[in-house]
Parts: C-alpha cells; sequence; structure tokens
C-alpha cells in the first residue's frame, strides 16, 4: 500500500537525514490526512495518487511563476521537491500516446466536434489519470475535436 511506503520513506529519510525528502513527504502524508478528514475515510491507493498528483501540479505551477519572477533559487527548491513526488507518481506517457488514446475515445464516443469535449474528457481522464496533467490532456481533445491537431 502506497500508504506504507511513504511512511517507511518517512522513517528511512529521518534516519539517513535527508531532510528535503523527509519535508516533502511529511507534505504529502498531512494532505492525506487533511483528505481523509474531508472525506471520513480513509484513502485508498487511489484517493493517495490523487493527493500528490495535486502536490505535483502545485509544484509545477510554483516553478513557473518563480522562473517569471527571476527566482531560480526557489526554482531549483520547487525542482527538487517536483522530482521526489514524481517517484511516487506512476510513469507520465508521451503527448503521442496522449493522441493516440484520446483519438480512441473520440472514436468510440462519436465525438463530432468541440461540443463533444465532455463525453471524451469524461471517459478519457480516468483512463489517463496520474499518467498526464489533464491540462494537457484537455489541450490535446480539444486540438482534434477543433482540427488543429491532425
Amino acid at each position: 500500500m502506497l500508504q506504507e511506503k511513504l511512511m517507511n520513506d518517512l522513517k528511512a529519510a529521518m534516519k539517513g537525514g535527508d531532510k528535503q525528502r523527509k519535508l516533502v513527504v511529511s507534505l504529502i502524508r498531512a494532505g492525506i490526512k487533511n483528505a481523509e478528514i474531508a472525506k471520513q475515510k480513509t484513502l485508498d491507493d487511489a484517493g493517495v495518487l490523487d493527493v500528490i498528483a495535486k502536490e505535483a501540479r502545485q509544484r509545477r505551477e510554483s516553478i513557473a511563476e518563480f522562473k517569471k519572477g527571476n527566482r531560480p533559487d526557489l526554482v531549483a527548491k520547487e525542482e527538487a521537491e517536483l522530482a521526489i513526488l514524481l517517484e511516487y507518481l506512476p510513469q507520465q506517457i508521451s503527448r503521442e500516446e496522449i493522441i493516440a488514446a484520446a483519438r480512441q475515445v473520440i472514436k468510440e464516443v462519436g465525438a463530432q466536434g468541440p461540443g463533444d469535449k465532455g463525453k471524451v474528457m469524461q471517459k478519457l481522464m480516468p483512463q489517463l489519470k496520474g499518467k498526464a496533467e489533464g491540462s494537457t490532456i484537455n489541450e490535446i481533445v480539444t486540438g482534434l475535436l477543433s482540427g488543429t491537431i491532425s
């Protein structure tokens, strides 16, 4: 179970003196605890992955903002945290694999244009959960349905 792995990694980081990993794993565990309190139930691995993916998304957004603000010190810190978070997420798939999966779903639901985007996204998102950024999937589906991606 993913929560057990996180606890073991936290213990190892504390014993090994890895402050960065200890901080990141502690943040993940706090996020999981908050989500469990909000949902009033223990999270399964899928729920834990959602928490980790949310943390990773926040790091990516921070990196982009810090780059705009010309803060290489903070960019480096956020990138180091992101690298640790990505270790817990499934392997990310390529843009070409997202396009192939999106084309398959468009064909399955019989989507004709941008108006059918909701149907496509509803079926595609669970398939690619944790494997690709939602914003990237959205961009690709929009492009395929509007004809800007061929």
